[in-house]
This record gives structure tokens, C-alpha cells and sequence, in this order.
């Protein structure tokens, strides 16, 4: 899985099993834009041609008047720390922590199988949205006889106070990876996903082992209440978003009080494959001045070309706001497949090129 975040102007890509975009607060080193490779992490700054720094000044969007009931959380210590904790519990030294539930989120006619995993944690292994954990799945690497599985990376789907709102648990958005072979059509289970299956198949009670938690890119800034977020999501990318978006509309958080906008985008294949859908409709309902959202539905929408409808379209569709929006200092943040990235890049360069932007690619490693 692929993430990617922009901010105030700037995108920045992390490549791997997990990665996001926000804004880039690291000494990059510049690559042409036109460069078509990817690297580990990459930001898009985008200026004007003659060299000058775009406005940097904060849109402000009207507060949600109505008085929307918010859940309490604890404990409210987690708000207390000044860095976000990282890799509390290694490779070497797994936390084993506990299934609680396991919930197929997507309708029948969803191409394969995604399910919303609650671990239980104790309280033990703390996290802020937007990061990921690492989750060793039982068995024996086979590339290392004798050794435990490697660690497989997955964003993390909820608040740091969890879906009970007591900071004891976790939740992981997880498409099953099934394996069918071209020729005969069939199911071939040695092919399988070893992580994502043993997930999707465990039971509350199940035992797991967990690493980190990892990540600074992906984190939320929370320095500006009044802020604009546009986030855009594949499929299971769009699990460290309803993190933020419980966060911001869901949670009682003193410290925290969301006045701006949230601008959500989610690119999937049908109906039936809509993730947290009922949340977000919820929060677009209750917040219809700080919450936007829009689908791309692949095998049901078509774009203006007459093609498929993907998540890049959404974006071209509107590009002069979110351009206005950026340059007004919102925040854009991206997850998914890493496959999206070459179409979401043209898009932003084309649009980029159509009003006057040069781009500028950095790497860091």
C-alpha cells in the first residue's frame, strides 16, 4: 500500500507496504518532476513559474452551528504527548495482543473480501492516527527455515482511543489476498496472502503478534483547528482517514475542536465495495459546512472521456477548487495502491501545467 501527503503546497510520497503525504517538514533532495520513477518519498511542491512562493494563508471555513452529541473518550492522557510514540515493541520483541472482532465490511458483489479487525491491546501499545502497525503472522518464513514470518505493515483504522473509545484497542482495514490460477480458474491457496487471510480468517479470542506502532509522514496536523484536509483513497487506503475523521467528528476531544474542512475522496470498484460509507454519511449529514465527500465507483461511474470513473477523474473533476484550496494552504494527503500514483501524478502535473505551476519532486530517504 501506497501513501502520500501534501500540505500548504507541498506532496510527499512514501513508498512500501505503508506510506502517506502531508506536508514535508525533512531536508529533500530535488528530481525532475518528469522523472517517471518512484521512490520512498516523494513531495511535489508546487510553485509559480516565476520562482515565488505561493500564498500561505489558511481558508476558513464556517463552523457547523447545530450541536451534533460527540462521544466522550479516555483516557485523555493520550493527548498529552508532544511526539507520537514509535516502534514501542520490535520485530524481535512482538506485543501479543487479542482478536476482539472480526467483521466483513463490503457487500456480496464486491470483487473479494475486505474485513474491519479489532485488536485488543490493553491499552499497551498506543498510537496516533495515521500510523500503522506491523502484525507477524504465525508459521515459519519459508524464505528462513526455522524463523518467524516477516512483518507485514497496515494502517491503522481508528482514532488513538479506538472503536470502544478507551484507548484499548485497534483496528485494521484488511482485503483478503486470494491467489487464482489463469488457467484453470481455481483458487490456489499456497498463492494466498499469509497475513491478510490469517486475519480475515481469526476468531475474538485469537492471539496475534503486533509491532510499533510506525510512521511519523501520515500524521494529522492538528496545529491549525480550522485547517482544510482533502484526502484521497483506494480501497483499504482509506483506513487512516476514518482515524481522522472519527477524530474530528465523531470524538469529544477537549483539545481538539475541528472547525475546518474535510474533504474526503474514495476510489472503489462498485457499490457493494464502499468502506465505512454509513460513518461518513453520517458525518456528511451532521457537518455539511466541514465535511465533503465523493466516490469513484470504477465498474459503475463513468468519467468524462466515456471510461471508467477512477479516483484520478474525481480529482481532474475538481482540480480548480482543490488547486484554490491548496493554494489557500490546505493540507492533501493520499493512500492506496501504489498503482494510483502514476495517474494521480499526471493529473496534478496537467492541472498544475494548465494554470500556470511548474512542479518540483523531492526524495527522502
Amino acid at each position: 500500500m501506497s501513501h502520500l501527503a501534501i500540505s500548504q503546497g507541498s506532496l510527499t510520497a512514501p513508498v512500501g507496504s505503508d506510506f502517506s503525504i502531508r506536508r514535508s517538514v525533512f531536508k529533500t533532495q530535488s528530481i525532475n518532476f518528469n522523472d517517471k520513477s518512484w521512490a520512498p518519498l516523494l513531495p511535489l511542491d508546487l510553485k509559480t513559474k516565476n520562482g515565488g512562493l505561493r500564498n500561505q494563508r489558511i481558508v476558513r471555513m464556517s463552523v457547523q452551528q447545530a450541536s451534533v452529541p460527540k462521544v466522550a473518550v479516555s483516557p485523555l492522557q493520550l493527548e498529552d504527548a508532544n511526539e507520537p510514540p514509535l516502534n514501542t515493541y520490535k520485530p524481535k520483541e512482538p506485543y501479543t495482543a487479542t482478536i476482539r472482532s472480526v467483521e466483513r465490511i463490503v457487500g456480496p458483489k464486491a470483487p473479494g473480501e475486505t474485513c474491519h479487525i479489532v485488536i485488543d491491546h490493553g491499552g499497551n501499545v498506543p498510537y496516533w492516527e495515521g500510523q500503522s502497525y506491523g502484525v507477524i503472522p504465525p508459521g515459519e518464513n519459508p524464505k528462513k527455515p526455522g524463523a518467524p514470518q516477516n512483518v507485514r505493515l497496515y494502517s491503522i483504522a481508528s482514532s488513538r482511543y479506538g472503536d470502544y473509545f478507551d484507548g484499548k484497542t485497534t483496528s485494521l482495514c484488511v482485503r483478503r489476498a486470494v491467489y487464482y490460477d489463469p488457467e484453470t480458474g481455481k483458487e490456489d491457496p499456497s498463492k494466498n496472502g499469509v497475513c491478510s487471510n490469517f486475519l480475515c480468517d481469526s476468531k475474538p479470542g485469537d492471539k496475534i503478534k503486533i509491532t510499533g506502532p510506525a510512521g511519523k509522514i501520515m500524521l494529522l496536523p492538528e496545529d491549525n483547528p480550522n485547517a482544510t484536509h482533502i484526502m484521497i483513497a483506494t480501497g483499504t487506503g482509506i483506513a487512516p482517514y476514518r482515524g481522522y475523521l472519527r477524530r474530528m467528528f465523531m470524538e469529544s476531544i477537549p483539545k481538539f475542536k475541528f472547525g475546518g474542512l474535510a474533504w474526503l475522496f474514495l476510489g472503489v470498484a462498485n457499490t457493494d465495495s464502499l468502506l465505512y460509507d454509513e460513518e461518513f454519511t453520517k458525518y456528511l449529514k451532521d457537518y455539511p459546512d466541514n465535511f465533503r465527500y465523493d466516490i469513484a465507483l470504477s465498474r459503475e461511474h463513468k468519467n468524462k472521456r466515456g471510461g471508467k470513473m477512477y479516483v484520478q477523474d474525481k480529482i481532474e473533476e475538481y482540480s480548480d477548487e482543490i488547486f484554490k484550496l491548496l493554494d489557500d494552504g490546505a493540507h492533501i494527503y493520499f493512500c492506496g495502491l501504489r498503482g494510483m500514483m502514476p495517474g494521480i501524478q499526471e493529473t496534478l502535473k496537467g492541472v498544475a501545467d494548465g494554470r500556470g505551476r511548474t512542479g518540483r519532486r523531492s526524495f527522502h530517504n
